[in-house]
C-alpha cells in the first residue's frame, strides 16, 4: 500500500507568514489601510486562507518595524507619525542616502544604469508636459501614482548600485513610512515637478562625472527640501485638525435659505 506524501511548500515558495507580511504591507502601501486603521487577524486569515498564527507573527514583525502599533485596547492598528517621527526618518534617510551616493559616484556608472536613471528622470518632464497640455494645475491620482513610481524608482536604483542590501532594506522601509504616513497632499504642480527634476538631474550628472562631493551635496539638498515640504504639510494638517475639533462651524457650508 502506497503512502500518501504530504504536500510541503518548496524552498522557493514563500511561507504563509511571509505572504501575510507582504500582504499587510501592500494594503498599507496602497492606501487601503490608512494611519490609525485597525488590522483584523480574522479577516486577513480568511483572505489568505490560513490560521491566525502566521498573521499574528507577521503583524508582530511589522510592529517591530514601525508600520503597525498597538492601540489602547490591545489591538493592532496602522501607525501614525508625529512631527518628530518625520524629522527622525528624514535624518536617517539623509545619512544613508548621502553616504551611499558618495560611494556610487566613486566608481564608473554603467551606461545601462545611467540610461535607466535618465529614463526615470524624464518621466517627470512627461508629467509636466501633460499638465501644460491639459491645462491642469496639479497631478491627478493616476499621474501621482506614476510620479511616485519614477521618484522612488530613481532613488531605489541609485541605492542598489552600492550593492549593500542592508542599507537598501532600511531605506526602502524608511521611504515607505514617509510616503504612507505623509499627510495626504495635493498633486505636484508643474513648477514642483521641474524642481524635483532639476535636483535629480544634478545628482545623476555628479554621479556620472564621478564627483562624490557634488553628488553628496546635491542629495543632501534634495532630501532637506523634501523634509521641509513634509513638515509644512504636517503643520498645516495639524492646524486644520485642531480647528475642526474646536471650531467645526468654520468648515460647515452655510447655504442661504431660499426666499421662495
Amino acid at each position: 500500500m502506497r503512502r500518501r506524501e504530504s504536500k510541503r511548500p518548496s524552498l522557493s515558495e514563500p511561507s504563509v507568514r511571509e505572504r501575510a507580511y507582504k500582504h499587510i504591507k501592500k494594503l498599507v502601501s496602497d492606501g487601503v489601510l490608512g494611519p490609525g486603521a485597525g488590522i483584523s487577524e480574522l479577516v486577513l486569515a480568511k483572505e489568505l486562507g490560513s490560521s491566525r498564527t502566521p498573521i499574528r507573527e507577521a503583524m508582530k514583525q511589522l510592529d517591530a518595524e514601525g508600520l503597525l502599533e498597538q492601540n489602547q485596547n490591545g489591538g493592532m492598528v496602522v501607525a501614525q507619525l508625529e512631527r518628530e517621527d518625520i524629522i527622525e526618518l528624514y535624518e536617517l534617510r539623509e545619512a544613508l542616502e548621502v553616504y551611499s551616493v558618495g560611494r556610487v559616484a566613486s566608481f564608473p556608472l554603467r551606461p545601462a544604469d545611467r540610461d535607466r536613471l535618465q529614463f526615470m528622470l524624464d518621466q517627470l518632464l512627461v508629467l509636466k508636459q501633460e499638465l501644460h497640455e491639459r491645462k491642469m494645475p496639479e497631478l491627478d491620482e493616476e499621474q501621482n501614482r506614476r510620479f511616485i513610481e519614477s521618484d522612488l524608482g530613481f532613488h531605489a536604483l541609485l541605492m542598489s548600485i552600492t550593492g549593500n542590501s542592508r542599507i537598501q532594506k532600511i531605506l526602502h522601509d524608511t521611504r515607505l513610512l514617509i510616503r504612507v504616513f505623509a499627510i495626504r497632499r495635493r498633486g505636484h504642480t508643474a513648477d514642483e515637478l521641474q524642481s524635483i527634476y532639476d535636483h535629480h538631474q544634478q545628482i545623476l550628472n555628479s554621479v556620472a562625472a564621478k564627483n562624490s562631493d557634488a553628488a553628496m551635496k546635491a542629495m543632501s539638498a534634495h532630501i532637506q527640501t523634501s523634509q521641509r515640504e513634509r513638515l509644512n504639510e504636517y503643520d498645516h494638517w495639524r492646524r486644520e485638525t485642531t480647528l475642526r475639533q474646536h471650531l467645526p462651524e468654520i468648515f460647515e457650508s452655510r447655504i442661504p435659505a431660499s426666499n421662495s
